[in-house]
């Protein structure tokens, strides 16, 4: 279950990634949109972890593959699946270290997730949900080629604030390899 790109390899989490993983989500900047908030204790990034370790990305549930640059073995973030009980549908996430955003990366390792997705598992359709305010995400999101299919008006109740969400879907017909 090794996923290898041309600077990125994902994998699965180390139960050592718990310390690197609770630095990144602290960041506030990388905790705004997200459902965690920052700081990020070491004894939930050891938790998440333990449960990343047990979780299996052919079966149904969330799978969070590890993303480590190749060059110097860096953990720099997480691309998350949840695959449906269908086996057919999935739902993907995404977060990246602050000082490794704007490079590439993301799209490189989501790109390289959406390809084993539709390609070695099959998958009818990969969806993703953002924050409406998170306009990286959302354009990320568009480069791989999902197309916007709606936006839920104050559909989230998360940090104090009714936020909006937009959604997004790619049917495999779509999916066009990197």
């Amino acid at each position: 279950m090794l996923i290898a790109t041309e600077r990125l390899v994902l994998r699965r989490f180390r139960t050592a990634d718990a310390p690197v993983l609770a630095e990144y989500r602290s960041d506030p900047d990388v905790a705004r949109y997200q459902s965690w908030d920052a700081p990020f204790p070491m004894l939930r990034a050891e938790t998440a972890v333990a449960n990343f370790i047990a979780s299996d990305p052919d079966k149904p549930g969330w799978f969070q593959y590890a993303v480590e640059r190749t060059a110097d073995r860096t953990l720099i973030g997480d691309v998350a699946v949840h695959l449906h009980d269908n086996l057919m549908q999935a739902e993907i996430g995404f977060t990246l270290a602050a000082p490794y955003q704007k490079r590439g990366y993301a799209t490189e390792a989501v790109g390289a997730v959406l390809d084993r997705l539709f390609h070695e598992q099959g998958l009818h359709k990969v969806t993703g949900e953002c924050d409406a305010r998170n306009t990286a995400s959302a354009a990320l999101l568009e480069r791989l080629g999902f197309t916007r299919e709606g936006l839920l008006r104050q559909q989230t109740f998360i940090k104090d604030e009714w936020t909006d969400d937009l959604l997004y879907g790619l049917l495999a017909t779509e999916w066009r390899p990197r």
